[in-house]
């Protein structure tokens, strides 16, 4: 029963489930009362959800509303849409709106809307000090309670008939800034304002100005006044007298300056005035200012002074300016529509003034030392005024110049460039050096002694003659150097061996070694070489020719291997050859001794072969004839024993074979063919004489006939 319910159960909320059909249509966001509010306005926003169902029944929604991507609202409801209001909208409530909608699982976005709360707040502006001295600081602070970062804030300082000074401060992180404000000479009384500003999409948005805040400005001296005495018409030579003076509230840390210019003439501290008196040259007229500091504030006052001239500078002239030594110097001074005036003529030098001679002229016969500036001086009831100054040369002539080669050597390689200095011991600078190649002229330099001229253009057929002048303002005119006659030097090229006998050379022969080359200025260094596991020298030579031939005598076999040469001149290059290889053999001679013994040594064995080949033949052929002679013997009675007187006795017989050692050989030793069958052979024996007291066999000579290699 209890399973039958349950089963009816599962059913009954699976139809139900079944049932509960839904899908999000659309999700909204708006803006009531619009996308534009006024600040301090209420606004609401509203997140709307269109759904689709399948028949009635609730939903629980979950609203979420942000702004800039910031989470600002979240509700839980049954209805279709959910309210965020904002009772009064401000600007940090400007931005973009958008909502989300989640119901059972499923979820809604709606589109972004942007929202623009219009106008900013009124600042507050606050200072510091309602009342302030000159040189002191307002400090002023400007705040947008109700406002959001990033700002921007806008001081205004408020002068009486003058444009407002303005200073601009951003503020990334507060609502609020502040500034400070000098207090400067001729502020009385003061008013400060300032106004905020932020960014908007449209661009830039501004507050109202702030309340207006007056500051009150103490003076703690009056400004200065300066005069002079004589007031007015003041000539050369009159004694002026300056006084700048003030009023202060506080005497302690005042300072009175009076300048001229950027120099300060006089000064004092603690005084309320300063005075300054000096006799009146022209060069006093200008403008004057007095100053007076305390701290940081400061006052001035100007006043312009024209002093007349009392009579006008003198002026110096020379007979001549540029001038040979030992000549005639005549200086003179003189004033123009002026008499009275005391004169002196005076040198400059780095010490001080030297005076020449006090009178208008000045008449002296110049060296090389009078060189320099000259200036004449009129003195009148105290004045002193100098005329400008005239420069005096005085030339010695120039030596005669030298001209040689930088490197000291008068050689150049060729296509390497040539260095030539010029120079002259004597002469008064500048000296004009000019550089000829042949007759052309290279390069003119001005220098004070010497000059330098770099010829790059070097041909294998230059001749050198370069030559050089020199001149000053001297009026001996131009000295000419020497004519300079340089070598060209052409290095090495295209070293090459040969030798004679080429490739082969006999034991004991001389050969001919020929180290050429195919240009390069003598003389020519000239080294032959052997390579081994390293570099042997074996013959060096100066030459005055563009070939060498070394001759080594008497060849060895050590001598085989392989040889190059090398060349060098003062071009400084070593130029190696190709190698070559000598090979040293035997001499003719030589091969005949070996050959000779060779054959001689090849004849010995053979004979030596020879000879063993017959003994051990001999020795094989003795047991043989011995078995025959005594097998045979019975039937040979019949044999006839003849003797001759002139050739001794013959016995003819067998059985035996004497050797050279008188030994009978047994036939046992023999292992040769069955000798039944064997052939016999016969021999014939003769006897020089009979002697029955002798043995038969001693001094007896035997022939053995029939045989191949018989004796």
């Amino acid at each position: 029963m209890y399973l039958a319910l349950l089963v009816i159960f599962l059913q009954c909320s699976e139809l139900y489930a079944q049932g509960k059909v839904f899908t999000f249509n659309k999700v909204e966001i708006r803006v009531q009362p619009s996308v534009k509010v006024k600040n301090g306005a209420p606004m609401s926003i509203i997140c709307h959800a269109d759904i689709s169902k399948t028949n009635d029944f609730q939903l629980k929604h979950n609203f979420t509303i942000f702004k800039n991507g910031k989470l600002v609202f979240m509700t839980i409801s049954h209805k279709e849409d959910a309210r965020y209001e904002i009772p009064v909208a401000r600007s940090s409530d400007t931005g973009d709106y958008e909502c989300t909608v989640t119901a059972d699982g499923k979820k809604g976005f709606s589109n972004s809307i942007y929202v623009w709360v219009a106008g900013m707040t009124k600042p507050i502006l606050t200072a510091d000090k309602k009342e302030v001295s000159e040189g002191e600081v307002v400090k002023l602070r400007c705040e947008l309670p109700e406002e959001v970062p990033p700002l921007e804030f806008f001081f205004r300082k408020i002068k009486t008939n003058s444009a407002p000074k303005e200073k601009r401060v951003p503020e990334q992180n507060q609502n609020f800034s502040e500034v400070e404000f000098p207090v400067e000479e001729g502020d009385n009384i003061l008013q400060f304002d300032c106004f905020g500003k932020r960014q908007v999409r449209s661009g830039w948005e501004s507050s109202q100005h702030s309340n207006s805040t007056l500051v009150t400005v103490k003076e703690p001296f009056i400004k200065p006044t300066l005069i002079t005495r004589p007031s007015g018409n003041i000539t050369e030579g009159d004694q002026i007298e300056f006084e700048c003076s003030t009023e202060v509230a506080q005497m302690r840390g005042i300072e009175i300056i009076l300048q001229k210019n950027r120099t300060i003439l006089n000064s004092v501290r603690n005084e309320k005035s300063l005075k300054y008196s000096t006799v009146a040259i022209q060069e006093d007229s200008g403008e004057y200012l007095c100053k007076v500091e305390q701290g940081a504030v400061s006052k001035a006052t100007k006043l312009n002074v024209f002093v007349s001239e009392l009579f006008p500078k003198p002026t110096l002239s020379a007979s001549m300016t540029k001038l040979d030594e030992s000549k005639d110097l005549r200086l003179s001074c003189n004033i123009n529509d002026f008499q009275g005036a005391n004169f002196s003529i005076v040198r400059k030098s780095s010490t001080g003034d030297i005076l020449l001679k006090n009178s208008r002229v000045l008449v002296i016969k110049v060296n090389v030392n009078d060189t320099g500036s000259y200036t004449c001086k009129a003195e009148v009831k105290g004045i002193v005024k100098e005329s400008k100054r005239v420069r005096i040369n005085v030339y010695a002539p120039v030596s005669k110049p030298t001209l040689s080669v930088v490197s000291g050597s008068p050689e150049v390689i060729l296509g390497k460039p040539l260095q030539l200095i010029c120079h002259s011991v004597m002469g008064t600078p500048p000296i004009t050096f000019t550089f000829y190649k042949g007759n052309e002229i290279k390069k003119n330099v001005t220098n004070n002694t010497y000059a330098v001229f770099l010829d790059e253009d070097i041909g294998l057929n230059d001749n050198g003659a370069y030559k050089c002048d020199a001149r000053n303002n001297h009026s001996s005119g131009v000295k000419t150097s020497n004519i300079l006659n340089v070598t060209v030097i052409v290095p090495i090229k295209g070293a090459s061996l040969g030798s004679v006998p080429y490739g082969e050379v006999e034991v004991g022969s001389d050969t001919a070694f020929l180290c050429s080359v195919k240009e390069g200025s003598w003389p020519i260094d000239f080294k032959f070489f052997k390579k081994t596991d390293h570099e042997v020298l074996l013959h060096e030579v100066r030459e005055y020719s563009d070939r060498t031939i070394w001759h080594k005598k008497t060849m060895k076999r050590k001598d085989t291997g392989t040889y190059y040469c090398m060349a060098s001149n003062r071009a400084s290059v070593d130029v190696r050859s190709r190698p070559i290889t000598i090979s040293v053999i035997l001499a003719t001679w030589q091969k005949g001794i070996i050959a000779a013994f060779v054959l001689t040594a090849i004849a010995g064995v053979g004979a030596l072969a020879l000879w063993w080949f017959l003994r051990k033949k001999k020795k094989a052929k003795g047991p043989s004839m011995e078995m025959s002679g005594s097998a045979l013997a019975p039937n040979l009675t019949n044999e006839k024993l003849t003797r001759q007187p002139s050739d001794g006795n013959y016995y003819s017989g067998s059985g035996y074979i004497e050797d050279n050692e008188n030994h009978m050989k047994s036939t046992d030793e023999s292992k040769g063919p069955d000798l039944e069958s064997a052939e016999v052979d016969y021999t014939e024996v003769e006897v020089s004489s009979l002697d029955p007291h002798r043995d038969s066999m001693e001094n007896r000579h035997s022939r053995i006939y029939g045989h191949p290699d018989a004796t």
